[in-house]
């Protein structure tokens, strides 16, 4: 149902073949109508506009990508106001996300291979790894930002892609990116020649490698997999261990789990699990831990620095919808529009109580 055909390495390869068998009901689209009988009790098959919605991804030759443009200048205004308070006013912030740019020559521009990831001590920027420009317009479009996905137009994807793109010097200051020269844009990527394309595996039309050959010899074998991960970066997206595989090597240090932590009620009774699920489903747990600070102050903190205000709700209400800084650092939390009113009335009510 998607039109990327281009497998990107063996990870597009096996989400390809998953794809055939878990969305086997979205095949029977178009076919007769015997067909949707044809796997009783197993949903239904999807509707043009169902496939429509979901299918939107944009490959590295930009088939799928929309019309639309966008300027560096207005990228900024919408990166000021949605971007900066998790990336930083340059995308060089390490606070919630590792850095976006950085870390990038002229020299990796005009070569396409960024010199610096040699450097083992050097910390991984997107700017510095990421191949095709298109895999960060999809990104974007789907995922940012992180409180509202899709949240933003398509003219918008291109303004926030061009400031991102200025701050890695790889477009001017007056430039207004658009479907139409964005791939003049992909020929200065400082990494486009950074990926490997393996035969059978980037072309879909090529022979798979089913033989396994060796593609190294004489590797020094160590006792265990080592993390190359920098300490400033560990843990800023969950513990890296537990999202992988619990069988075979596993790649990431573990690290301490919020919902590991004591709840901020008076016990574990049924409301304190409620919320805790809540707060961590709503996201709040990826930057604030029960009793403890992660990026932001621990609910334990919150509640005993508003004990006995009684205007304490109301503003704190406020400041979770609104978002804001200061109160407690530099570090300012994104506005968490995508809340209902009575989540966040629930959510502040539970906080503020975690000391009575």
């Amino acid at each position: 149902m998607s039109r990327s055909t281009d497998v990107r390495g063996l990870v597009r390869a096996t989400r390809h073949a998953f794809a055939l068998g878990a969305l086997v009901a979205c095949a029977t689209v178009g076919a007769a109508p015997a067909d949707a009988t044809q796997y009783p009790g197993v949903g239904r098959p999807a509707t043009p506009a169902e496939i429509k919605a979901w299918d939107i991804d944009v490959r590295p030759d930009f088939q799928g990508l929309p019309p639309g443009s966008g300027s560096v200048a207005d990228g900024q205004k919408i990166w000021d106001g949605k971007c900066a308070m998790c990336h930083g006013d340059f995308g060089d912030s390490n606070e919630v996300f590792t850095p976006l740019a950085g870390g990038t020559t002229q020299e990796d521009i005009k070569a396409g291979r960024v010199a610096s990831l040699r450097n083992p001590e050097q910390v991984r920027t997107t700017l510095m790894k990421v191949s095709t420009v298109s895999t960060l317009w999809d990104y974007i479009r789907r995922a940012m930002p992180w409180n509202a996905p899709k949240s933003l137009s398509t003219n918008d994807v291109y303004a926030v892609l061009a400031y991102l793109l200025n701050l890695g010097a790889i477009v001017p200051d007056d430039y207004v990116l658009s479907d139409r020269n964005i791939a003049d844009v992909q020929q200065k990527m400082p990494n486009r020649n950074g990926m490997m394309r393996m035969p059978g595996l980037w072309d879909v039309h090529g022979t798979p490698d089913v033989a396994n050959v060796a593609c190294m010899h004489d590797c020094p074998v160590r006792g265990a997999v080592i993390s190359s991960l920098p300490g400033a970066a560990r843990g800023s997206h969950g513990d890296l261990a537990d999202q992988n595989r619990t069988y075979g090597p596993v790649r990431g240090q573990g690290v301490p789990t919020v919902a590991a932590a004591a709840k901020p009620g008076d016990g574990a009774g049924g409301n304190d699990a409620k919320m805790t699920a809540l707060a961590d489903r709503s996201g709040c747990l990826v930057c604030h831990g029960l009793t403890s600070k992660i990026v932001g102050p621990g609910y334990s903190d919150v509640a005993a620095k508003y004990h006995g205000d009684p205007a304490a709700q109301a503003r704190l209400e406020a400041k979770v919808k609104a978002g804001g800084a200061g109160a407690w650092g530099a570090v300012p939390m994104p506005a968490q529009t995508q809340l209902s009113d009575a989540d966040v009335h629930a959510l502040v009510q539970w906080i503020l109580g975690s000391t009575n």
